[in-house]
């Protein structure tokens, strides 16, 4: 029988959802991510199929949705072995290999449900298990969160590829100058612009966009502004063939940028900025170290817990 998942008119549900707003900047905006406890089944133990979990994101008001269920830890292992809790990721169009937003959300969840002023846990995604650290701010909905993101991979694009994905993005062929193909969990086109307002006015062939990705492989393109001497950058994220047409914060690219920056010019800080023309900043911390191929990234974000929804299986 096919079942149908829907919001809960009475407010009662098989599927709560919760809803957080990850790298938070000042303490408001962020990304508002669905996270479902459990979600790798019901209350009523009915695994939800990935066709219901795309659904999810378009239900909630979310770009992403993030699915966690808790691991057994081994019956012959250690005693000290933590369950590690396995993430999955979806947009609209589907399943995702990582989400970096949506690792910060998972954390913040995390700890909030443990109530322990710190927390610390595996996650297991895809292949790699991260381990993250969360701390609970002055409110009990406030949650810094810290993760390792890599490796990373980096290396020049192709002039083929930059003579299809340019023009998709409206950019003159001297943004080619600086451009980098980086690699975590999918690749994406990491580009630079001259500056914000430039950054701010950019408006993509989004139709066009998506044929070159899809053809290219690749997630997405980032473009980004000069880091300069104080580290600070604003970005914006355009995916729209996996769903996204701009992302309000993308951590997982943040990440590639700090490893490509430290790689190029010996940058080893950012704070990037994003989200401002959605209407929702977002800030991600990204520490870079180590050398491509296999850069490594320290993330850090905030994010609050925010409301609950139920829909109903």
């Amino acid at each position: 029988m096919t079942r149908r998942l829907s919001r809960s008119s009475a407010g009662r549900g098989d599927l709560p959802v919760t809803i957080v707003h990850a790298c938070l900047r000042g303490g408001r905006g962020g990304s508002p991510t669905a996270v479902v406890a459990g979600g790798l089944s019901t209350s009523t133990d009915s695994p939800l199929t990935d066709d219901e979990r795309r659904r999810v994101p378009a239900l909630a008001g979310t770009s992403h949705a993030v699915f966690l269920s808790n691991d057994p830890a081994p019956a012959d292992g250690p005693a000290n072995v933590r369950p590690v809790v396995t993430a999955r990721f979806f947009t609209t169009e589907g399943a995702l290999p990582a989400c970096g937003h949506g690792t910060v959300a998972a954390l913040a969840f995390l700890a909030a449900r443990a109530g322990r002023e710190e927390h610390r846990v595996e996650v297991r995604v895809s292949e790699r298990v991260i381990t993250g650290r969360a701390v609970l701010g002055a409110s009990a909905s406030s949650v810094d969160v810290t993760f390792g993101a890599g490796p990373i991979d980096l290396r020049e694009p192709t002039p083929y590829e930059l003579g299809l994905l340019l023009p998709a993005l409206g950019l003159p062929a001297a943004a080619a100058t600086g451009a980098c193909i980086a690699t975590l969990g999918r690749p994406r086109l990491l580009v630079p612009v001259p500056s914000r307002s430039a950054l701010a006015a950019l408006a993509p062939d989004l139709d066009r966009l998506t044929a070159v990705c899809t053809r290219l492989d690749l997630l997405g393109c980032f473009v980004h502004s000069p880091g300069g001497a104080t580290g600070r950058v604003a970005a914006r994220m355009f995916a729209p063939s996996i769903g996204v047409p701009e992302d309000i914060a993308n951590v997982n690219s943040s990440a590639c940028l700090a490893a490509h920056l430290l790689a190029r010019n010996g940058t080893p800080r950012i704070e990037l900025d994003m989200g401002d023309g959605l209407g929702c900043p977002a800030t991600v911390t990204a520490r870079a170290r180590g050398a491509s191929p296999g850069a490594l990234v320290d993330i850090t974000g905030a994010a609050r817990i925010g409301q609950v929804l139920r829909f109903s299986v």
